[in-house]
């Protein structure tokens, strides 16, 4: 028997660090946003010791993935002994790596999805969720998907009405950036922006909208900084610096309008992605796992 689940990547429309916590943590406030890049997860049934594998470089292959964590937390929740087994899982790479779209995170909700449909049919979805958050924050939010507002780490989330649907151009640099090296950053930083108040009408003027890692990570890479201001300038109705980055994303109505901008926002050795936003309905039918015998 084998699984397949889609993992799609996400970005985060606005991004506000409230401060640091006394867990070491940062307390976040963050609208996050499905998109339809996705990675996908296969799960297959085999005798043999737990296994994740991929032939994209930077995934890795033992403990210290995010997946094995996960799974391993899932396999004591269920009453098993010693490590998982019997089950080897395929990560087919879209979503870029270190970039700020989540694709690890997604990778681990998509995973637990199909591994408690083989170990723990009747697990309820809250279950997988707190297993997800043990190894990553973002977990949670990949298994509710569309536009929800993430405070707290990131794990406390409330389901806001859906975007409308619109066209990204995603620009990823050939550099990574850790998340903790930007937090670090910005807990350096001598300059804070001030305490927010998000407008309630910020679907029609994005320009309230913002990025508190933005300023840190483009003072260290601003070649970032210009490759944002050049799809302002290609008529982005919003562009920031997605997550702690490296990634950049703009918006567009319309889908000719986003390939014009591509073009312009292009550096060399970068890449360049076209996607769009989803809604919640459709991630649900993009996250349904898939079984073949």
């Amino acid at each position: 028997m084998k699984l397949f689940v889609d993992a799609p990547a996400k970005i985060n429309l606005d991004l506000r660090i409230l401060g640091r916590r006394e867990d070491g943590f940062h307390e976040l406030d963050t609208i996050l946003q499905s998109i339809d890049l996705a990675d996908t997860v296969s799960i297959r049934c085999r005798r043999g010791p737990f296994s994740v594998r991929s032939r994209s470089r930077g995934v890795p292959r033992d403990a210290s993935n995010l997946i094995w964590q996960a799974a391993y937390r899932l396999w004591q929740r269920i009453g098993r002994q010693g490590e998982p087994r019997d089950v080897s899982i395929d990560l087919k790479k879209k979503i870029p790596i270190a970039a700020g779209f989540g694709g690890a995170s997604s990778n681990v909700a998509s995973a637990l999805r199909g591994l408690s449909g083989i170990w723990a049919p009747d697990m309820s979805t809250e279950v997988l969720r707190n297993i997800g958050a043990f190894v990553g924050s973002d977990v949670p939010f990949f298994f509710r998907g569309g536009t929800v507002l993430a405070t707290g780490r990131g794990e406390c989330l409330r389901s806001l009405r859906s975007l409308k649907s619109f066209w990204l151009v995603l620009v990823v640099p050939p550099f990574g950036v850790s998340t903790p090296n930007a937090y670090r950053w910005w807990d350096c930083d001598s300059v804070k922006p001030a305490i927010f108040q998000r407008s309630r009408g910020w679907r029609r003027d994005f320009s309230c909208l913002r990025n508190d890692l933005q300023h840190v990570v483009t003072q260290r890479y601003p070649e970032l900084g210009m490759t944002i201001e050049r799809l302002s300038q290609a008529g982005a109705i919003y562009a920031a610096m997605t997550g702690s980055g490296s990634a950049a994303f703009g918006l567009f109505h319309e889908r000719s309008d986003a390939l014009i901008a591509r073009k312009s926002a292009k550096n060399p050795g970068w890449q360049t992605f076209i996607n769009r936003t989803i809604g919640r309905d459709e991630f649900a039918r993009r996250t349904a796992v898939i079984i073949r015998d």
